[in-house]
């Protein structure tokens, strides 16, 4: 019985204390502090600590993990998701664990209609800025796998100012939209507007297009022997506007884009072997066996040298003054140097061997017969 007495004795004054604390702090929890109680607040709170150490263990855990496996890769596009996280899915972050906690107050219109504003601009801006970075990626990825992608990737740098700008120009509009604005009338008014500038700068608009058409079907390249028309020379530069040529005479030829489009190109650099067509002429008075004996001759001259295939030699037709030959075969690069000398070697091989054989090669002339006139 004492001890019984001795525990209530210490139990009864605990519980009432506990009691009374319980009491107390219901009574503090549920005081209303500018519309909203403290318990309220205290849950708010808690989310943003809870939301802020989940975003901390991300990007210090598990983001630097990734970081560490993308360096041990030579892939672009893990690099580039880190990137985006850091840039666009870590602010984005940050500033949702604020809104949500704030949503679960009891805040007033203006308040919470002044939150859903910064949090669309917010996001959107975040938005558009990954949409032109993935644009951007995307095309770099791509010129850099075509030949000379290093000088191509510096000339889309023109190309992403505009394409910036269209994105940006869409992204607010939806914007926007999403804020509640009519944008019919804005969007009337752009199409007004662009069908204005349209006309204005309606041939610089073409050479951007043509630019697009360059870029992406690629009929010549920078460093290609191009011939247009009755112009020639090695491209130097494509720009949005422009592309330069460098004629063999030395100065600089520039053309618009839309003219190059528009006509026919002969691509020299492509030319994977260049065939070449030539006549050998020798005079009437070559015997029979002799003028057999021609053909072979070339075709040895040709298949000797490097670099060389011959195709064929015949002896084609009766000219006004000579028999003539017609010899074809392929130069095997197209380095027009390489054919020049090549060219150059068979003719003094020929010339050599034709006259060791005692053919005469033929000259363009005339022969005046002139008889006596009988009386």
């Amino acid at each position: 019985m004492t001890s019984c007495a001795t525990l209530l004795a210490f139990y009864v004054p605990y519980a009432y204390m506990r009691l009374t604390k319980g009491i107390i702090m219901n009574d503090y929890l549920a005081r209303t502090l500018w519309g909203n109680t403290v318990e309220a607040y205290c849950i708010a709170i808690g989310m943003i600590v809870l939301g802020l150490f989940f975003a901390w263990f991300f990007k210090r855990i598990l983001l630097a993990r990734m970081k560490k496996f993308a360096e041990k890769t030579d892939s672009k596009i893990d690099d580039f998701i880190i990137l985006q996280i850091e840039r666009t899915a870590m602010p984005v972050l940050f500033f949702g664990i604020f809104y949500f906690a704030l949503k679960t107050l009891n805040l007033s219109t203006k308040v919470e209609k002044t939150m859903y504003v910064v949090a669309v601009m917010y996001s959107s801006f975040f938005i558009i800025r990954m949409i032109t970075s993935l644009i951007k990626f995307f095309l770099l990825q791509y010129l850099q796998r075509q030949e000379d992608g290093g000088e191509k990737q510096k000339q889309v740098r023109g190309i992403m100012v505009i394409v910036s700008l269209v994105v940006w120009m869409l992204g607010i509009v939806f914007m926007m939209d999403n804020l509640g604005f009519d944008v019919t009338a804005i969007i009337t008014g752009l199409g007004i507007g662009g069908i204005a500038i349209a006309l204005a700068t309606q041939h610089i608009l073409g050479d951007l297009f043509s630019y697009f058409v360059i870029l992406f079907d690629r009929p010549f390249e920078i460093g290609d022997f191009i011939i247009v028309q009755d112009k020639s020379g090695i491209v130097e530069y494509v720009g949005i506007k422009t592309t330069r040529l460098r004629t063999l005479s030395g100065e600089q030829l520039v053309c618009s884009n839309t003219d190059l489009t528009n006509s026919r190109i002969h691509n020299y650099k492509r030319m994977e072997r260049r065939r070449i067509v030539f006549n050998l002429r020798v005079t009437y008075n070559t015997p029979a066996d002799k003028l057999q004996r021609v053909s072979n001759m070339i075709k040895e001259v040709i298949s000797n040298i490097p670099g060389a295939q011959f195709d064929r030699a015949h002896f084609a037709a009766f000219g006004d003054y000579s028999l003539n030959f017609e010899v074809v075969y392929y130069v095997l690069t197209n380095d027009y140097v390489k054919y020049m000398d090549i060219q150059q070697t068979i003719n003094l091989e020929l010339f050599n061997r034709i006259q060791a054989e005692g053919i005469e090669f033929a000259l363009p002339m005339q022969i005046l017969s002139m008889q006596k006139a009988r009386a």
